[in-house]
């Protein structure tokens, strides 16, 4: 008799995968459990190789486990963060010394950190110069910083903005800006910010990301692009942001009047 069929007709894998989707939602396997290895899965239910593989690919399609880069699949410990663009980056959570990231994530019940991996002068790319207006290759200010919610990274961004402009703001060049974050500095600098505009794409992730955000390999990625432009109509900060697809619901409220 095959390996990947049973006496009742449904596919082994699919029966392994539905026994460990009850015992998820029996919470016989809790949130932030590892879920048993293929090894364990082969020998518990006399399966093949191949047979249980296709058993994870069913579960992790259901949403309820993560895979981390070289640990494992683990039973989610939270559904995805709703990130709210008409709410993240109101001036009164910058007021109330909270930048977005914290807001957002405080507000889904997570515990929020961040791991600042670069902060000073680089080269601008070309993109990048010519979002912010400047030559290619013009000296700029980077802030590249890996956030994490529970200890799990989920997004990695880096914010870059014109040199004449961070400058004279000595808070952008500390890891902690203070309170409200960059956003708030720049505003208390004169820099007063009247539209956030962001572009959104969903690809795989490279290998460089599988591995900051500990993914399986062929993991889907939100890259979330975006430009700060002032009062005075300039583009003050662009950043480029790459998300964990599965652990974050991007929400957009548009306005349907002229």
């Amino acid at each position: 008799m095959p390996t990947s069929s049973t006496d009742s007709g449904k596919p082994k894998y699919l029966q392994i995968a539905d026994d460990l989707v009850r015992q998820i939602k029996e919470t016989i396997l809790a949130p932030g459990d590892q879920v048993p290895s293929e090894s364990d899965l082969i020998k518990k239910y006399a399966a093949s190789q191949g047979t249980v593989r296709k058993a994870f690919a069913e579960l992790r399609a259901t949403g309820l486990i993560e895979t981390r880069h070289g640990k494992g699949s683990f039973v989610k410990r939270r559904p995805p963060v709703r990130r709210k663009s008409s709410d993240r980056f109101r001036r009164s959570h910058r007021a109330a010394g909270k930048a977005a990231y914290l807001a957002e994530a405080q507000q889904a019940g997570s515990k929020p950190s961040v791991s600042v991996l670069y902060v000073g002068p680089t080269e601008a790319p070309e993109e990048i110069a010519e979002r912010l207006s400047v030559p290619t290759g013009a000296k700029v200010l980077a802030r590249r910083r890996l956030y994490f919610s529970d200890g799990i990274p989920t997004e990695e961004a880096t914010s870059y903005l014109p040199w004449d402009v961070a400058k004279d703001i000595p808070e952008l060049f500390e890891e902690n800006p203070g309170g409200g974050g960059i956003y708030a500095r720049l505003e208390e600098h004169g820099h007063t910010l009247k539209e956030l505009s962001e572009t959104v794409r969903v690809r795989l992730a490279t290998k460089q990301e599988i591995v900051a955000l500990s993914l399986s390999p062929g993991s889907p990625i939100i890259h979330l692009t975006r430009n700060a432009e002032s009062q005075a109509g300039r583009i003050v900060e662009v950043c480029d942001t790459f998300m964990a697809a599965d652990q974050f619901v991007l929400e957009y409220r548009i306005p349907a009047d002229d």
